[in-house]
């Protein structure tokens, strides 16, 4: 039994240092995990940021058209539509039969 624990002692004690350097290698491991992650999720971040900023630019213009113009723009498409009702009547298109592409 002595010489068992004898022998179970420098096994014991050369294991030690071998479970310390697994135990730090791991760690760095698991360090480099996170900071790939950290920078995957960084760039999809500025990949969002960025996309919201073109929809809000795009936004911006859309507000800025309606603003500046008033809801008259309706009004005036509905003008062109009845005046090439009106040019077409007078070619002899019978109205209901203009070319849809036109429009």
């Amino acid at each position: 039994m002595e010489g068992m624990i004898a022998l179970m002692i420098p096994i014991i004690a050369l294991s030690i240092p071998l479970v310390a350097l697994w135990t730090k290698h791991q760690q760095k491991l698991a360090e480099m995990q996170v900071g790939a992650t950290a920078e995957h999720t960084a760039e999809k971040a500025a990949q969002y940021a960025s996309h919201i900023q073109r929809l809000e630019d795009r936004v911006q213009v859309l507000e800025r058209i309606i603003t500046d113009r008033g809801y008259d723009i309706a009004t005036q498409i509905e003008a062109l539509r009845d005046q090439r009702r009106v040019d077409e009547s007078d070619a002899g298109v019978p109205l209901g039969f203009e070319n849809k592409e036109r429009v």
